[in-house]
Formats: structure tokens, C-alpha cells, sequence
């Protein structure tokens, strides 16, 4: 099914946070769709893994160990896969973390939230992927090519009681990043696209959604195939790969919105310069 969505074939695609969850199953959909995809995340041993389950299918992997909070090494990371391969086709920044649970609890409340993890989500959720975008947008601009995706989330378009404050202020911010960023980079003929994803049973906060109690919150949700990313991935991945740019699209399960601005979203395409 991938193949027939997207043909990557002898492109260079590289992707944050790729050792596991929705990171690992966009650097798979892109391996099956032909990329050469460059793995980075800061798990060493899930990078290995992960470059094995996706050669196993005959899919190219590399893997890098890097931590998104430390921009310079963004830089480098980016750098050194671009000029390797001598070109970069497409990026998708989803390196993130959770910050813990929602206001409902009282250490999600606004005044238990503690500088540190503030401080250390900001760090990866918001200066992680905006230096992931500056680093890929200096390369693509000179090829006067490219595609980037940035992986929001629901959370960053609605109040969500169930995450922290420092979670939804840096995917409302991720989101706007999108909008900006497209409408700089649209006359270099580079897309820019964000997904909004609804929760998945992944390993973000140790896992914390697999838990009884917080499983039973998400639950009441419109969330069907929360176990089963690819699928998603793989159709919202077609939509930000070949789409108009400048577009945040949502995702909760196996619901999506790929033709239209949903009722959170506030998107506009880019105009052209002629």
C-alpha cells in the first residue's frame, strides 16, 4: 500500500526522534516507500533495533545518536547527511517528550509545574524542532527543493485536559512554526506541513497511556487504532509529502482530515511570489 501512496526512490530523508512510537513508523513508511532514511534519537540501543526492523523489510537505514536539545549538534547532524548523500529530500522533526499529566491531577496543576521540566520540554519540544527545521530549510533552500514535516499533535489545537502545560503550549507553538516557516520557504519550492497526532500507545512519558487509570481517560475518546501508527502515518505522511504546504493536520486514531482545514485548524496555503 505505501509504494502505491509515494515513490521516494533514491531520496534522502532524515527523521528525529526515530528509535521508537510514531517516529519509528514514519522512518519505516519512508524506508518502504524507497528513502534512504537517517534514524537520530538519543536511545543508541532502540536505534539499532529500529535500523534492524527496517532492514528486515529491505528497507536503507542509517542511524545517528543525537539529543535535539543540543542545537549544535542538530546542526551537524543535519549537515552531515546532507552533504554525504549530497542532497536532502525530506526531514520530519518528532523528537518530543510528554510533561506529565494534565491539570486534572494536582501535580499537573500550573502552580506545581517545576522550572526544570518547563525548561526541558521547551528545550526539545519547541527549540528542537524549530533548530531541526532552520538546519534542513539552509540545504533545501539552496537545492530549491524539499519537504519537511513537523509532528505537532491535538494538544497543540485545543485545550487537552489529560496533558501538561509545557506539552501544549510547545505543540501550540509547533504548529504556528509551521505556518511561519511554509511561508518563507514556499517561493524555494519547499513544503513545510505539520501532523497533529491524537494519542497513541507509544513510549512517550515511559509509557504513561498504557497505564489502567490513564487508558480509561482516553477511552472516552474518538481514538480506534491506537495501536497501529503505520497505517495513519503512512496516509498523513502522503498528504505532508505531496500536498500544499503550510497545513497542520490532524490525527486522532484513524481519523483524518487531509482535504480541508478541520474545526482547530486555521491553516492557509502559501501565495507564490509569480
Amino acid at each position: 500500500m505505501i509504494e502505491e501512496l509515494f515513490d521516494m526512490r533514491g531520496q534522502v530523508a532524515a527523521v528525529t526522534g526515530a528509535a521508537s512510537g510514531l517516529g519509528l513508523a514514519t522512518a519505516e513508511v519512508l524506508a518502504r516507500a524507497g528513502a534512504r532514511v537517517v534514524l537520530l534519537d538519543v536511545d543508541a540501543r532502540g536505534l539499532q533495533a529500529a535500523k534492524q526492523a527496517i532492514e528486515s523489510e529491505a528497507g536503507h537505514a542509517e542511524t545517528a545518536v543525537l539529543d535535539v536539545s543540543d542545537r549544535a549538534a542538530v546542526r551537524a547532524a543535519i549537515d552531515d547527511i546532507a552533504h554525504r548523500h549530497g542532497r536532502l529530500d525530506a526531514v520530519v522533526a518528532n523528537a518530543g517528550v510528554s510533561a506529565g499529566p494534565g491539570y486534572r491531577t494536582e501535580i499537573g496543576q500550573i502552580n506545581a509545574v517545576q522550572d526544570e521540566q518547563w525548561d526541558r520540554v521547551l528545550a526539545i519540544n519547541l527549540s528542537g524542532v524549530f533548530v531541526t527545521l532552520q538546519a534542513a530549510a539552509a540545504h533545501m533552500k539552496k537545492q530549491r527543493s524539499g519537504r519537511i514535516v513537523a509532528m505537532a499533535s491535538v494538544a497543540g489545537l485545543k485545550s487537552e485536559v489529560m496533558c501538561g502545560y509545557a506539552y501544549t503550549a510547545t505543540k501550540a507553538a509547533v504548529v504556528n512554526l509551521v505556518r511561519q516557516t511554509a511561508m518563507e520557504l514556499a517561493p524555494y519550492n519547499v513544503m513545510v506541513n505539520g501532523i497533529a497526532p491524537g494519542p497513541f500507545r507509544t513510549q512517550i512519558a515511559n509509557g504513561r497511556i498504557r497505564q489502567p487509570e490513564v487508558e480509561a481517560e482516553f477511552a472516552n475518546l474518538e481514538t480506534q487504532g491506537r495501536d497501529r501508527p503505520m497505517p495513519v502515518i503512512s496516509f498523513m505522511l502522503w498528504c505532508s509529502l505531496l500536498g500544499t504546504g503550510a497545513r497542520t493536520r490532524p490525527v486522532v486514531g484513524r481519523s483524518a482530515c487531509p482535504g480541508a482545514p478541520a474545526a482547530h485548524d486555521s491553516s492557509v496555503s502559501p501565495r507564490v511570489p509569480r
